[in-house]
């Protein structure tokens, strides 16, 4: 039974049949497995001063903005997805008028901010959502991927739901080549969290807070991470042209003329020590994947 207007907006844009619950502020489409992974997402995104942190400070400068304007245009007028919301860092700092926005999340906590900036907010499976196919102008994973336990599976799924002439965009997952630190680098990098205690260096408040946030990186550390292979290889076959863009953050629209930016010191010389070179583009930190499916 519908019982709000949020289950009214979103009622047109579901397969038939799923099971939805009303929670005020969200939409729960119950999650039928709950990895550790996703456990660990749920536990951090849900922690209202942590996720307050995240929606203030991550993803909100004015390179990210140009940067995601450069790859989709505005969001005003168009059905938008945003999968891995969060807080609802994106639209925070995109801003616009989308015909509709929707965001999907595992934490209830993230939701109910989302809500609060403009989402339609939807508690789901990444791997397995409840819409219908080729509905979504846009459909956007930022700083998600790395978050998922199965990043092909979560790519594809995202993939569906994207309409003819539509974009699939993701941006802020660590590119594999420059994380996979070796020898010396990699001890420093194993090393670092002890040394981030010793200084009281670091974005998190508490070693507690660091921890839940590592947990719930799932594929953000050596040898782990996003290639361009695995967008071409997972996107080409289901109809879209690929696009991939290695940058090291601080860059916006250069970034599509492809430019990498350069990254801090300690990142460049995990790069060095791992006897790469810090400027190639598999030495950049993170991967844009900007994918348009054939009309």
């Amino acid at each position: 039974m519908i019982t709000s207007k949020l289950e009214l907006d979103i009622k047109p844009f579901l397969q038939p049949g799923v099971k939805m619950i009303g929670k005020g502020t969200y939409v729960e489409f119950p999650i039928s497995k709950r990895t550790d992974g996703l456990k660990a997402n749920a536990y951090y995104f849900n922690n209202p001063d942590w996720a307050t942190e995240y929606l203030t400070y991550c993803h909100r400068s004015e390179s990210f903005k140009n940067r995601w304007l450069a790859a989709g245009g505005n969001w005003t007028d168009k059905i938008v997805v945003d999968i891995g919301c969060g807080p609802g860092n994106v639209f925070a700092t995109l801003q616009g008028k989308p015909k509709l926005l929707i965001g999907v999340d595992v934490a209830e906590k993230s939701l109910e901010f989302a809500a609060h900036s403009g989402y339609l907010s939807i508690l789901a499976d990444a791997t397995a959502l409840p819409f219908t196919s080729e509905f979504a102008d846009i459909v956007a994973l930022n700083a998600t991927l790395h978050h998922c336990d199965d990043m092909k599976a979560v790519l594809q799924e995202a993939a569906r739901l994207v309409k003819p002439g539509g974009l699939l965009i993701t941006d802020h997952d660590p590119q594999l080549s420059a994380w996979d630190y070796k020898g010396l680098a990699k001890w420093l990098w194993n090393g670092r969290l002890l040394l981030y205690r010793l200084t009281g260096h670091g974005f998190h408040k508490s070693s507690t807070q660091q921890q839940a946030a590592l947990a719930s990186e799932t594929h953000h550390k050596p040898g782990h991470g996003v290639t361009k292979e695995l967008f071409m290889e997972t996107l080409t076959p289901l109809g879209f042209k690929v696009s991939v863009f290695p940058h090291n953050h601080e860059l916006g629209a250069e970034v599509l003329q492809g430019q990498k930016g350069k990254a801090e010191l300690k990142y460049r010389l995990g790069n060095f020590l791992s006897a790469r070179n810090p400027n190639a583009d598999g030495s950049a930190l993170s991967l844009m994947c900007v994918a348009t499916r054939n009309e």
